[in-house]
């Protein structure tokens, strides 16, 4: 994993609706108020709406800086969010994880649905292969990851994940102790 401090950026995955709990978007608020307030710039799916838009909201708001990442298709819906400092159009979803990929330092998850999901496990994957060395956690917002948790304990008493593969996901219930976890905050930071 990279050395703390050397965690410039963060990719951000979660959802374009925001949910059912208020706390889901409290959170995506608070992470991006947290990131600006330590030079952590967001790359994220580009997105206005929902958690996606809330988040970028609150690192803009705070006078941090947005990458955003979305589809040809999605930016031509007008969902691409006005205000982001970077905005990178690309073919599909597919060249869209690839695109943040290549731009993170680290990732998080918030809640989300399946696209989400699928950005968070391709990364896992990713890292799993030794065809990533970065940072990969998710924020628990409430209990939201518990059953998807569950199931990665279940594969891996059945041996399709290896403990090392298993301990690689970051877990957390607030903002701040999943950046200290990752070393996202560098020496003598505190939230």
């Amino acid at each position: 994993m990279q050395a703390a401090g050397a965690i410039r950026r963060i990719c951000v995955y979660c959802g374009a609706n925001e949910g059912s709990e208020a706390s889901f978007v409290r959170t995506a608020r608070e992470l991006g108020r947290s990131m600006a307030a330590h030079d952590l710039e967001l790359v994220y799916g580009g997105g206005s709406v929902g958690m996606m838009g809330a988040l970028a909201d609150a690192v803009l708001e705070s006078g941090g800086r947005v990458i955003g990442v979305i589809p040809e298709a999605l930016a031509r819906r007008e969902l691409a969010h006005p205000g982001a400092s970077e905005m990178h159009v690309v073919p599909d979803i597919c060249c869209r994880r690839a695109k943040m990929t290549e731009l993170a330092d680290a990732f998080i998850a918030l809640p989300g649905g399946f696209g989400t999901f699928e950005e968070l496990t391709g990364t896992l994957t990713a890292v799993q292969l030794g065809l990533l060395d970065k940072p990969v956690g998710v924020l628990n917002v409430d209990g939201y990851f518990d059953h998807l948790l569950a199931l990665v304990e279940h594969a891996a008493a059945r041996g399709f994940i290896a403990a090392e593969d298993r301990d690689a996901l970051m877990v957390a219930g607030s903002p701040g102790e999943l950046l200290r976890q990752m070393g996202a905050l560098g020496d003598g930071h505190t939230l």
